[in-house]
């Protein structure tokens, strides 16, 4: 057959290395709208809800148990479900209807009528919806700092200049488990060398990660997984109930933590039930809201890839982060996993968070290339920084981050690499070279950096722990080292522990260490020149991209 060259040169797009299928209901391929998700319904007596969305409370499952239990306001349960759903969207899209005024509403729905009311939206709706729902006013971001080496020397430097870019908080991950310790402490070290108040964890196993957080090597935790069926959660040894105990024991050690799901977790794992992604993934959402965390990162996460080979998959993950606003809590909105070959395509998906803004746009922009990325790879990457800060400046959004110049990027590379150096030698761990720390302040990615005695790191990262080491520990070496600014940082974010204030909805800490939460930064947008508008410095700094050129370049 003769080709068409058009659909030759087509055929080579980037796109077309993506991945797609055609909905398949009954295996639960199908974003939203599935003929197999149930109808909104509830039936309440003697103030205890007997009936939910076409399901006695003898046929419930336990997530319908606990959801019915724990996750919905009762009091205006049968009012709201007998409201129509298309009056209720259009109070979500309207402007003259205030937040405070919706809360009560969306939180008293069941799954199926929360997936019914957003069902009705189209992305335009719905990004116009999160502008309004987000709980904390101020938008900000969330980055991955990792490397494939697990070099603790590069992970403080990677740190330090994503603090300094603006991220308010940074996770990381490992390659080899036993190496937990010296990343957590690293990423620790390096971004309050950054930026004081910049929120860290490590994500790892659930019990090493309490340890850490516990410890003090990590603030805050976000990798608690939940799902939106029974067999799932059996597989993973949980139930919502284990979850939320869990969640209890970050907060009795004054530790921010939230919740993680995103739709085509269920598929993925083979249990869907036969129900549309969205429809699960509510579920996940109520079953957070009812253990009482204060926050959830969703946006289908490492699952991205199944909602993203369906017809209207992107559109039902931006649904997932309008539900969890809807329910009033903290939104660390996805991003963070690569999906598509496609510039374009990974550029769209993007938008439909940044543009309306989210309490974390990402739950992981790779602050290093994406070969150094330990969590599979992200939508954007290090490479991007300079595209992502022209995107804020074209379109005068608050997308979390800052430019900055070469010179201030060497310094506080330069600086974190000697402060984690200084702590190395203070806590008695192997020794970093004054060549690690050259190398660190000029890497892009470990490919740059020299190798370390893996060895001899995780015979050390294992006596860490046994040792008892806290932050008060690295707070006493760096201050001996010289590094007073940088030990009163991790002291200040220590503190923070003991007063709880951060623990609060969306939560996050500006460089003097106040608190910025839904509780005193409350989302109050209605319409225009209303709710968060970019302040005139910040406007300033946005615009200063380093090769603009500017009046004084002609003189």
């Amino acid at each position: 057959m003769k080709r068409a060259k058009r659909f030759e040169v087509l055929e080579k797009r980037p796109v077309n290395q993506d991945g797609f299928v055609a909905e398949w209901p009954e295996v639960g391929l199908i974003a939203m709208n599935s003929p197999h998700d149930p109808k909104p319904s509830i039936t309440v007596k003697d103030g205890k809800i007997i009936e939910m969305d076409g399901k006695t409370r003898e046929e419930f499952d336990f997530i319908d148990q606990f959801i019915a239990d724990y996750a919905i306001n009762i009091e205006k349960a049968e009012e709201v479900m007998n409201m129509d759903s298309v009056k209720l969207a259009k109070m979500l899209v309207d402007v003259n209807v205030p937040r405070e005024d919706i809360i009560p509403l969306t939180t008293a729905m069941t799954p199926a009528k929360i997936v019914e009311v957003v069902g009705h939206m189209n992305v335009v709706e719905m990004m116009m919806a999160v502008q309004k729902m987000r709980a904390r006013k101020t938008p900000a971001n969330q980055c991955h700092v990792t490397n494939v080496k697990d070099h603790p020397v590069q992970i403080a430097a990677d740190a330090a200049e994503a603090a300094l870019r603006g991220f308010a908080e940074q996770e990381t991950t490992i390659g080899v488990v036993r190496y937990a310790p010296f990343n957590a402490l690293a990423l620790l070290v390096g971004s309050q060398t950054g930026r004081g108040g910049v929120l860290t964890q490590c994500a790892i196993e659930e019990a090493t990660e309490l340890l850490l957080g516990m410890r003090g090597l990590t603030a805050y935790a976000e990798t608690v997984s939940v799902y939106g069926t029974e067999q799932v959660f059996v597989d993973g040894d949980d139930t919502p109930w284990s979850k939320a105990f869990l969640a209890s024991c970050y907060a009795s050690r004054g530790l921010k933590m939230r919740f993680t799901s995103g739709t085509g977790s269920e598929v993925q794992m083979g249990y869907a039930e036969n129900k549309s992604m969205l429809y699960l993934e509510a579920r996940c959402v109520m079953v957070t809201k009812g253990a009482g965390v204060q926050g959830l990162q969703n946006g289908s996460i490492s699952c991205i890839g199944v909602p993203g080979a369906v017809p209207s998959g992107i559109r039902a993950v931006l649904a997932e982060n309008l539900i969890t606003a809807m329910l009033d809590l903290e939104n660390a909105s996805g991003n963070d996993q690569t999906f598509s070959h496609s510039d374009i395509r990974r550029t769209a998906r993007m938008l439909m968070q940044f543009l309306p803004g989210t309490d974390f746009i990402f739950s992981g922009y790779s602050a290093v290339p994406n070969y150094d990325n330990m969590f599979a790879g992200s939508n954007f990457d290090a490479e991007d920084f300079d595209d992502y800060n022209v995107l804020q400046r074209d379109l005068q959004v608050e997308g979390g981050v800052r430019p900055v110049s070469e010179e201030e990027v060497i310094a506080i590379r330069n600086k974190a690499a000697k402060a984690i150096q200084a702590v190395f030698k203070g806590l008695g761990l192997p020794p970093i070279s004054d060549e690690e720390v050259e190398a660190a302040t000029y890497a892009h990615g470990s490919k740059d950096m020299p190798d370390r005695d893996v060895p001899q790191d995780l015979k050390a990262a294992d006596e860490l722990i046994k040792r008892g080491v806290t932050g008060i520990d690295v707070v006493k070496v760096l201050a001996e080292a010289g590094f007073e600014d940088v030990a009163e940082n991790i002291l200040n974010l220590l503190k923070q522990r003991v007063s709880g204030d951060y623990l609060h909805t969306s939560a996050i800490l500006d460089k003097d260490f106040n608190v910025i939460s839904a509780v005193n930064d409350k989302n109050d947008y209605r319409g225009p020149a209303t709710g968060f508008r970019i302040s005139k410095e910040r406007w300033e700094e946005i615009k200063n991209i380093r090769n603009a050129l500017k009046p004084e370049d002609f003189d």
